[in-house]
């Protein structure tokens, strides 16, 4: 008994250190770090910059760039499918704790735009498609899941995740934020709402 109070400071130290390894060294680092930064994220500092790239070209053919992907059920798809709409494109993956940190956000925007005009094409970059599946249905999110078939076009190059595209109906990158956003703003709702002409 005394050696357990002797030593109650380096046992807490110990425990301390343990949880840490358990989080950093396991894959409870992503959901732990990610729930983190959601925190950050509801401080309203990190907001996407909606300064357009490029002008978009009215009355211009919609030209999505081709990019050949798959569904979280393993279909076909492709970028194209999506021409005439406002794409809303977010590379992500599952160990990334400030894709995890924004996907809340983004599943409230998704529920919240209408999909006939707005598209959301989210895009796992993981290695292994059922690591992405499990939090996609431990979350209950909603929004499209794919993978890439093939290299993504150069359009979409990036050193660094969770990127988001959003592509106008003429196809032309109106914004590209790279690091984590809170998309689930009035302000990005109207500017989706006003690139999509309604």
């Amino acid at each position: 008994m005394h050696f357990f109070r002797r030593h109650r400071a380096d046992l807490g130290q110990g425990l301390l250190l343990a949880g840490l390894a358990a989080v950093f060294f396991t894959d409870l680092k992503a959901p732990v770090l990610g729930t983190l930064q959601r925190g950050l994220l509801a401080t309203g500092f990190w907001r996407p910059a909606l300064r357009p790239l490029a002008p978009a070209r009215r009355g211009a053919a919609a030209q999505l760039p081709d990019a050949a992907l798959f569904t979280l059920d393993g279909r076909p798809a492709n970028l194209r499918r999506f021409a005439g709409k406002v794409v809303v494109l977010n590379l992500w993956a599952s160990w990334c704790p400030p894709c995890r940190a924004e996907m809340p956000a983004l599943q409230r925007l998704y529920s919240q735009v209408d999909t006939a005009r707005v598209a959301f094409v989210m895009v796992s970059l993981d290695e292994n498609p059922a690591r992405a599946r499990r939090v996609v249905q431990q979350a209950r999110y909603t929004f499209p899941v794919f993978f890439p078939a093939a290299p993504l076009p150069k359009v979409f190059d990036t050193q660094s995740i969770p990127t988001t595209f959003v592509l106008a109906p003429d196809g032309t990158v109106a914004v590209r934020t790279e690091g984590m956003a809170d998309y689930d703003t009035a302000e990005f709702r109207a500017y989706l709402q006003r690139l999509a002409g309604e």
